[in-house]
């Protein structure tokens, strides 16, 4: 009998009347060794005798009327374990009923282990970028609740009410960034911390893989002994709900050990969906915290930084163009430094305004945009729908002296003009009230959030073409 291809049969029948999970996981690693013509056995081979109780509890039924159906009435199936301690029982039909005759085998008793032992584990790459660190991590009103977050938490990990911490943001803000850092802080503190950063997309696969060779055990029971587990990009598990199932117990796990998780997103938790609630309840259980755009001094900040780790000289006037040009993505940020100096040192040319314009029209979509102080007033009046004269006017309601000192601000930051000449552009205001205007202006950036966003719109606005 060619019993190979009568068992891919059988499991061609179990397929389609089992879920894929529960196919992938207990019949499809099953191997047909055999057939014993006497008895009329088909023999398998399968992972363990926990496989054989699964399935005698769950599919008996199925099995025997897919054997019976394929190989004919009265064959029955033999397992033959891979692991020695176990016992061979047989599945056979018999007229209308089945029954499972186990058959006595010696086996061999060992000591019980104990499951409290601590057991010394091998060491693990963190698969950590060692080039991202707190240093470089430029610290901004955008970022520095999740920075300060992410400092603690280095320091003491697990030990913080930052637990878990879940960091959500656009791309290109600096989530990542982060979250490396928090792990190369922490393993440099103490190297025999268990630190892992893995995309959601690696532990997709991970798991996938391991549902498929049947080492779904070993896969649980190697991410239940992290200490610092940090995933990146979560909204990557959206809709996969086996794969949330697997890692709710792990979450769990590791949470109620008193280990650190730390999560990053792109959208906050409310707004996230596909997920089960359990889990997305979870997200919320330490700290929430979001990393926002870069607002215009942080962009120069991190320039700047930038420049000053790679041993540059860089006008101030080109990093001012590209903080106004490139507002979206610290990585496009960071870019436009190095192909600078590639194109100054390859072409020959001097690091100016005009190369500056070359760069970033590679790196954003931007038409060049002349910024005059009435276009700055127009595009402020035209936030607050106010009428552009009545910046002028010597009225002090609250919103009126707002508008007017944004305007100033503004003008301040993004044209060359000089605070006499801002005054007169805004009814005649001397030196003094210009600066003191954009003082105001700036510590309430530092302070009040709704200023901030209020700023960075109509900054957007001004460079719309």
């Amino acid at each position: 009998m060619d019993f190979e291809t009568q068992w891919h049969k059988c499991l061609t029948i179990i397929r389609d009347n089992v879920d894929e999970v529960v196919y992938s996981t207990w019949f499809a690693p099953i191997i047909p060794v055999g057939f014993d013509e006497q008895k009329r056995e088909l023999i398998v081979q399968v992972a363990s005798n926990y496989v054989i109780e699964f399935i005698e509890s769950h599919y008996l039924d199925l099995l025997a009327m897919t054997i019976h159906r394929v190989f004919g009435k009265g064959v029955g199936l033999r397992y033959r374990p891979v692991v020695v301690r176990t016992e061979t029982s047989t599945i056979t039909s018999e007229q209308s009923g089945h029954s499972v005759i186990p058959q006595e085998v010696p086996v061999m008793r060992k000591s019980i282990p104990n499951p409290f032992r601590q057991v010394e584990l091998e060491e693990i790459d963190p698969r950590l970028n060692w080039n991202y660190n707190f240093e470089d991590f430029i610290e901004g009103e955008a970022n520095r609740l999740a920075r300060s977050a992410g400092i603690s938490i280095a320091a003491n990990p697990g030990k913080t009410t930052f637990n878990p911490l879940f960091v959500y943001g656009p791309s290109g803000v600096g989530k990542t960034h982060l979250v490396h850092a928090i792990g190369v802080a922490a393993k440099a503190k103490n190297p025999s911390l268990r630190v892992l950063y893995v995309t959601s997309n690696l532990f997709q696969l991970q798991y996938t893989n391991a549902v498929r060779q049947s080492t779904i055990n070993d896969f649980i029971n190697f991410y239940q002994t992290i200490d610092l587990l940090i995933m990146d990009d979560v909204q990557e598990i959206l809709g996969k709900k086996s794969t949330q199932n697997t890692f709710f117990n792990i979450f769990n796990h590791l949470h109620q050990s008193g280990k650190q998780i730390v999560l990053t997103c792109d959208r906050m938790p409310a707004q996230i969906t596909e997920i089960e609630d359990r889990l997305l309840t979870r997200f919320k259980w330490g700290l929430v915290a979001e990393i926002e755009r870069p607002d215009f001094q942080l962009r120069k900040n991190i320039l700047k930084n930038k420049i000053y780790a790679d041993g540059l000289d860089i006008p101030d006037d080109v990093v001012d163009y590209i903080a106004q040009h490139i507002t979206n993505n610290i990585r496009d940020l960071e870019g436009s430094i190095v192909s600078i100096l590639a194109r100054s040192t390859f072409e020959n040319k001097p690091i100016d305004i005009p190369l500056a314009e070359k760069v970033v029209e590679n790196l954003v979509s931007i038409k060049p945009l002349s910024i005059s102080l009435e276009h700055i007033k127009s595009v402020v009046c035209s936030y607050f729908q106010l009428d552009v004269a009545s910046l002028s006017d010597s009225s002090r309601k609250k919103e009126l002296v707002q508008a007017r000192q944004i305007a100033m601000y503004l003008s301040k930051n993004h044209t060359k003009q000089s605070l006499e000449a801002i005054g007169r552009a805004v009814g005649g205001r001397n030196h003094a009230t210009v600066s003191h205007a954009c003082q105001t202006i700036s510590n309430l950036m530092e302070t009040d959030r709704t200023m901030r966003t209020t700023v960075q719109t109509i900054e957007e606005m001004l460079f719309k073409a």
